[in-house]
């Protein structure tokens, strides 16, 4: 499996599902693998490339909700799409609620199978950024002083710059002059973007 490939992992008991879900992904372009049960899958789930996980909520042993729960105390936050039967819906919802990002009903279209992964992988694309974004802005606040950061801390917390100063036992102006200087290391030219900084930051 090369980075590119998109993988998607489809978790469900009746076997001609899995062939027919398998088959219709395979030849849109997807790396597809299939568990018959959810004990399976969460066997292989920590050593898994990130990928979509397509999940049956009616099976025997584990049932969807169960895998679900499994799936976030081990820290594995793949986009789930719950597969239903007719009338399931109450247990999608609940699905959704724990975190699920869509629900489609059996027998499904193709397109509206791929439409819901594509989804998916929009989700994991914004994690990933958003993950690049905070450890970028960590790195950035390295290169702040002590005192820099306590002044960014305090805008952060949308104080006044007298409000800061008095807290620091600095005047106003002093903090104008480390304001200007953490926007100048950070390399920003607006207050936001230094906020949007330390706020990324604190994601990491």
């Amino acid at each position: 499996m090369s980075d590119t490939d998109k993988a998607v992992y489809v978790v469900d008991d009746d076997d001609s599902v899995r062939r027919s879900v398998t088959f219709m992904l395979k030849t849109s372009g997807y790396f597809v693998k299939s568990y018959s049960s959810g004990e399976g899958f969460l066997k292989d789930a920590k050593g898994l490339p990130a990928g979509c996980i397509l999940l049956d909520i009616r099976m025997p042993g584990m049932d969807g909700l169960e895998v679900q729960e499994a799936l976030r105390e081990h820290g594995i936050l793949f986009p789930v799409i719950v597969m239903t039967g007719h009338g399931d819906v109450p247990l999608s919802v609940r699905a959704m609620k724990a975190g699920a990002i869509d629900f489609i009903e059996k027998p499904f279209q193709k397109e509206a199978l791929v439409s819901s992964i594509e989804s998916g992988f929009d989700s994991l694309r914004r994690r990933d950024e958003a993950r690049d974004m905070a450890k970028d802005a960590v790195v950035r606040l390295r290169a702040l002083t002590p005192r820099e950061r306590e002044v960014l801390d305090g805008l952060a917390r949308g104080l006044p710059n007298k409000t800061i100063g008095y807290d620091l036992g600095i005047s106003p102006r002093t903090v104008e002059i480390h304001r200007a200087n953490l926007m100048s290391k950070l390399g920003v030219r607006s207050l936001s973007e230094a906020l949007r900084i330390a706020f990324a930051a604190q994601e990491e």
